[in-house]
C-alpha cells in the first residue's frame, strides 16, 4: 500500500535532466583531475552542449548550472596556503 503510483510521480524538470546529465559528464569525462584551465574549457563546452541539447533552459539556469558543476569540481577541504595545517602537521602533536 505504500507503493506511489507512476501517475503521482512527477516528471524532473528540464533544468533538473540537464543537471543530472552535467553531473553525469563530470563523473565520467575526468574533468575532476583536470587543471583549472581545463576544466574552464570543458565547461564552457559542455554548457554550449547543455544549451543545445535543452534549448528550453534559460542564459540564468546555464549559468547556475556551470556554478554547480563548478563547486562539485571543488575538493571538499582545501590544503595548501590557506594557513590550514596538513595532516602531517597534526599528527605529530599530541
Amino acid at each position: 500500500m505504500g507503493k506511489r503510483s507512476k501517475e503521482a510521480r512527477s516528471e524532473p524538470s528540464v533544468f533538473d535532466k540537464a543537471r543530472n546529465e552535467l553531473m553525469g559528464q563530470i563523473r565520467h569525462c575526468g574533468v575532476l583531475g583536470a587543471t583549472e584551465e581545463q576544466q574552464d574549457a570543458w565547461f564552457k563546452e559542455t554548457i554550449q552542449y547543455l544549451a543545445k541539447r535543452y534549448p528550453s533552459v534559460t542564459e540564468e539556469e546555464l549559468a547556475e548550472l556551470d556554478a554547480i558543476g563548478r563547486r562539485y569540481c571543488q575538493p571538499v577541504i582545501s590544503y595548501g596556503s590557506h594557513g590550514g595545517r596538513s595532516r602531517s602537521d597534526s599528527e605529530g602533536t599530541n
